[in-house]
């Protein structure tokens, strides 16, 4: 019967496990939807691209990638237009639904999709890139538009011009605008992002001007403004009328036309399996970080004072999780190295005595290697300074003020075991070699015969027997 159990309790897990695994299949000639929502991270990218291969395998017509964010990380951005670039099956990007936004990467991606839509009060955008501190890189001062030359100024007129005079018209001259005004890291970064967007552009066949503009200025468009620069490629209310539109269009895939025919395709929405809402949860450097720490703390309270196994536990857990975060996260390994160090300098405080140097340059190595934990930041993905202070001074109050309460702990006299029992009071049971002492009949001997009810005090230990001596009923002392 007990086996019986047990094999449904496995049965169970099993039905479980492969519907949690289960992914919603394209049938051939059918459209597959990818909702993303959020930030563009490792868990948008993982589910991208694993849709992106779903689509390739089942022989969708196309793929629609219904896009709302507010941006993210440059890797996983990349990693995305890769996948798009090198898809089989057209990629159909929709911003959507009304009031959703494709800001800094989301605007990266809808550029590199073959047909690019919106739906109606949307908006792209804000494309330049961050800053490994987690701020905007600078714009160009509004002072400094004054001195623009001739050249720049006949380029910002050109983004009002329609789409086909831009498609005709060379680029050279735009791309030779100078950057915002700043260090060699930002002026790199800028440089690198606006040629990646303007590859796009050119590949696609939309506004090079503008696109530039959304890395070096932050520009933003509305849908219909989007529309008449020739960004996208049309507005649609919703994915029906979306298809209905797109209806005809020709793409370029491979290096090959394709007419697209998606009048009367049926919709298929792949929706994210466990490991990536597990993903989405832990993959936040903000979650990361706390799941760190808190695992830092289980593990150094659960050695401190073994046995009580919750905080271990609890410890291990969040450390795993932690690892697991790191491992699709773009960590700075000299910034987890400083943190980590940090956190042993402001335990060590309590075990060594530095007068407050170790625990001072605990928190200072814990802030700067907090600061330093990721090579890139984005919206939505940097971690708030209060959050790092807080989080340092609540670390070295907790962790200095535990090491010192366990280290007094360990140097108070022992209040159990054989050293407690010398000078104790007991008194003698009914068999005279044996007394009732701290709740507990030890073997006895005296230099006296002992009588059932003589009080007596332990004087000393021989194996498992106590020497005592008898004690004057009156006055508690030896007799």
């Amino acid at each position: 019967m007990r086996g019986l159990r047990v094999a449904m309790i496995v049965a169970w897990l099993a039905a479980w496990a492969g519907s949690a695994l289960a992914t919603t299949a394209a049938a051939p000639g059918s459209a597959l939807l990818l909702e993303v929502q959020g930030v563009i991270g490792p868990a948008s990218r993982d589910f991208i691209l694993r849709g992106l291969d779903q689509a390739r395998e089942d022989g969708a017509a196309a793929v629609i990638l219904k896009l709302d964010t507010p941006g993210g990380l440059d890797s996983s951005m990349r990693d995305i237009i890769q996948a798009i670039l090198a898809s089989p099956v057209p990629v159909i990007g929709y911003v959507a639904p009304e009031g959703a936004r494709a800001a800094s990467a989301g605007t990266y991606i809808l550029y590199a999709c073959h047909v690019a839509a919106m739906a109606p009060a949307t908006n792209l955008g804000a494309a330049t890139p961050v800053q490994l501190g987690g701020l905007p890189l600078p714009g160009r001062p509004d002072r400094d538009r004054t001195r623009e030359s001739d050249t720049d100024k006949a380029a910002d007129k050109a983004a009002d011009k329609p789409a086909d005079k831009l498609a005709d018209k060379p680029t050279d001259k735009a791309a030779d605008k100078p950057t915002p005004a700043g260090s060699d890291m930002e002026r790199k970064l800028v440089n690198d992002a606006r040629a990646y967007i303007r590859s796009l552009a050119q590949l696609r066949g939309r506004n090079v001007e503008w696109a530039e503009q959304a890395v070096t200025e932050a520009a933003s468009l509305s849908a219909q403004d989007a529309l008449q620069k020739g960004v996208i490629d049309l507005i649609a209310v919703n994915v029906s009328d979306l298809l209905q539109q797109v209806d005809g269009r020709s793409v370029e895939i491979a290096g090959d036309k394709r007419s697209l025919s998606t009048r009367n395709l049926s919709v298929e929405t792949l929706t994210p399996d466990w490991r990536n809402r597990l993903l989405a949860v832990v993959a936040h450097p903000m979650v990361a970080y706390v799941l760190l720490l808190i695992g830092v703390y289980g593990i150094f309270f659960e050695l401190a004072n073994p046995g009580t196994a919750l905080p271990g536990v609890l410890g291990g857990i969040c450390l795993l999780l932690a690892l697991f975060a790191f491992q699709v996260l773009p960590v700075n390994h000299a910034g987890l190295a400083l943190l980590l160090l940090g956190l042993a300098f402001m335990i060590a405080e309590a075990f060594v005595p530095s007068f407050g140097a170790l625990g001072l340059g605990g928190i200072v190595a814990f802030v700067a290697g907090s600061l330093l934990l990721w090579d890139e930041t984005g919206p939505g993905y940097d971690i708030p300074i209060g959050l790092i202070v807080g989080f340092a001074l609540a670390s070295a109050v907790v962790l200095i003020g535990l090491a010192t309460l366990f280290v007094r702990q360990r140097h108070r006299p022992a209040v159990s075991g054989v050293k407690t029992l010398l000078g104790a009071v007991g008194t003698v049971m009914a068999d005279d070699d044996r007394a009732w002492i701290r709740g507990e009949s030890w073997r006895v001997r005296a230099d006296r015969p002992l009588r059932q009810g003589d009080r007596v005090r332990v004087a000393g230990r021989e194996g498992l027997t106590l020497w005592v001596q008898t004690l004057d009923s009156d006055k508690g002392e030896p007799s």
